[in-house]
């Protein structure tokens, strides 16, 4: 399984990346799976006074909930220290790419984890390449859409809107040849 993360600041593009990125692929046949990094400290998938979220007042850790169409898993755990058993997770579940949105400050640094950098414009996205490591395949999001585009970048500029194609065509040439 190949990990591919799309990295950027806020407002830069990413969902809209990944919205290309995992349909694209998805259409060329790959089984793919993502995972989404909320910043938001008070975000909570429970809601106040489900069975769910009364387990986990109870003092549940992981909180499975089960329906006929999906499951899904409430761990209270540090993210950062639930990333490896979520990837082992996906890779068990036969996928070919995980796309990951967001988790700079870890994936980032990750030399084994393909990369699309996202960002608001040049200077934003001279600040997200400082301290990104190789590989990364492309640049998009809103920096992408502009007329005004940097010279001195050799990783391709490709825009998610208007050229999602060539986006996905990047990525898959690049993974698939490794």
């Amino acid at each position: 399984m190949k990990i591919l993360t799309v990295i950027g600041s806020k407002n830069s593009g990413k969902t809209t990346t990944v919205e290309c990125v995992v349909s694209g692929l998805t259409r060329k046949g790959f089984r793919v799976g993502s995972i989404k990094h909320i910043h938001h400290s008070d975000f909570t998938i429970d809601t106040e006074g489900t069975d769910t979220w009364r387990h986990a007042q109870a003092g549940s850790r992981i909180v499975a909930s089960v329906s006929r169409n999906e499951v899904a898993l409430i761990v209270k755990d540090d993210p950062e220290h639930m990333l490896d058993p979520i990837l082992d997770f996906m890779t068990n579940r036969g996928l070919d790419i995980v796309v990951v949105e967001g988790l700079h400050s870890s994936m980032g640094q990750r030399a084994d984890v393909y990369k699309i950098v996202t960002a608001r414009d040049v200077e934003d996205l001279r600040q997200r390449l400082r301290g990104t490591v190789p590989p990364i395949l492309a640049i998009s999001g809103v920096v992408a859409e502009m007329a005004s585009r940097p010279t001195d970048i050799s990783v391709p500029i490709i825009s998610s809107k208007t050229d999602c194609s060539r986006l996905v065509e990047r990525i898959k040439e690049e993974i698939v040849r490794k």
